[in-house]
């Protein structure tokens, strides 16, 4: 991707499509932005945010807008998501993912691709979940995350989301592969503790890309460095535009 002078304007406002590097979290995508932007082009103060948070274990496409444009921020995380997400089964982890170690190992001789896609029909369509303790929801005016790091009991209330397709990508154990489509609020972590259970077993979290948020796709996505580098050049190039017009001025 290039940025086009003719068109690129942060403060007006711009939406930027990511790819997030594994273990940033998403306001550290931001801020490096952010910064950048703020520092090459001069700019005091701009606005930025994301339309939607993918944990520091994911990676994929993150949305983040400037300037004026942050007014539409509730509008894109309001739309469909995809991910394909890898599910190691016969064990768990407390954070239901990498970031914790595994604290139970469960029997998961019996799964088998066929098992794995009858279980999946029962996630498609409307569900119940349960968020995972550790998330960004808050509790008491905590994050559950903060609780849960200290070892507390957490109870959080199931939200109602859909999932639109869910289907198995590959399975070679103890891994499965899945491609999923599904509404905001999905924690696809939880998802996988759900389908651990439902498959007589456990599971957990062990990679995933968001790979589409409504009409935006992982394929247009900047990575961070190359975008740094192409905001600097444009920098360059605008600076001596202006001193060649002081010049003839």
């Amino acid at each position: 991707m290039q940025i086009d002078p003719n068109k690129f304007n942060f403060q007006a406002g711009e939406i930027l499509v990511f790819d997030k590097p594994l273990d940033w979290t998403s306001f550290d995508l931001v801020n490096k932005v952010r910064h950048h932007v703020c520092k090459r082009m001069h700019i005091k103060k701009l606005k930025v945010g994301h339309a939607g948070t993918l944990d520091p274990k994911a990676t994929g496409l993150m949305v983040i807008c400037t300037g004026k444009v942050t007014k539409d921020i509730d509008f894109i995380q309001a739309a469909e998501k995809e991910y394909i997400a890898t599910l190691k089964i016969g064990a768990t982890t407390p954070s239901f993912d990498l970031e914790t170690e595994e604290d139970q190992i469960f029997e998961a001789s019996h799964i088998d691709e066929k098992l794995i896609r009858e279980v999946l029909l029962q996630f498609i369509g409307t569900i119940e979940q349960v968020p995972p303790g550790f998330s960004a929801i808050k509790v008491d005016g905590k994050r559950a995350y903060e609780l849960a790091r200290k070892g507390k009991a957490l109870e959080l209330k199931a939200k109602t989301l859909v999932i639109k397709e869910i289907e198995l990508l590959e399975y070679t154990a103890p891994e499965a592969k899945l491609r999923i489509v599904c509404s905001k609020g999905t924690y696809i972590r939880a998802l996988a503790r759900d389908i651990g259970y439902a498959l007589g077993s456990g599971a957990y979290l062990t990679g995933l890309i968001r790979t589409r948020v409504g009409d935006y796709t992982l394929d247009s996505a900047w990575q961070i460095s190359d975008f740094m580098d192409e905001v600097s050049a444009f920098a360059r190039i605008d600076r001596q535009e202006n001193e060649e017009t002081n010049k003839t001025a």
